[in-house]
């Protein structure tokens, strides 16, 4: 996650402890959005990634769910909405990278609303 979280601080600018927060909130909200069987997989693939999910708060704010949720998540860190966007990108193209174009459009695809943000 080293190298992804490098990535961020480079070319978006946030620091690295929010970068490394946004990680594991964004790969926590993949976790419950996501099918299981997909995510576990790319997950897999990406070496310290499921502890960087586990250590990211999860669940929203206020109760809120979903892409929203992990939204308002990202922006309570500090970022505005371009961040949120650009990290986002970012971390699936570094998860294409690891696990290839098919499995992460099939995770994606599955999401509602997460093709916007990729």
């Amino acid at each position: 996650m080293d190298e992804l979280v490098g990535r961020l601080v480079a070319d978006v600018g946030i620091d690295r402890d929010v970068a490394q927060k946004a990680v594991g909130i964004i790969l926590a909200f993949l976790i419950k959005e996501g099918p299981a069987d997909k995510v576990k997989a790319l997950l897999d693939r990406m070496p310290g990634a499921e502890a960087a999910a586990q250590a990211s708060e999860g669940g929203g704010m206020f109760g809120m769910g979903g892409i929203m949720g992990a939204g308002t998540q990202l922006m309570g860190l500090g970022m505005s909405m371009g961040d949120v966007q650009n990290v986002t990108r970012i971390v699936m193209a570094y998860a294409r990278e690891k696990a290839g174009d098919d499995a992460v459009g099939e995770i994606v695809g599955a999401i509602p609303g997460l093709s916007q943000f990729v």
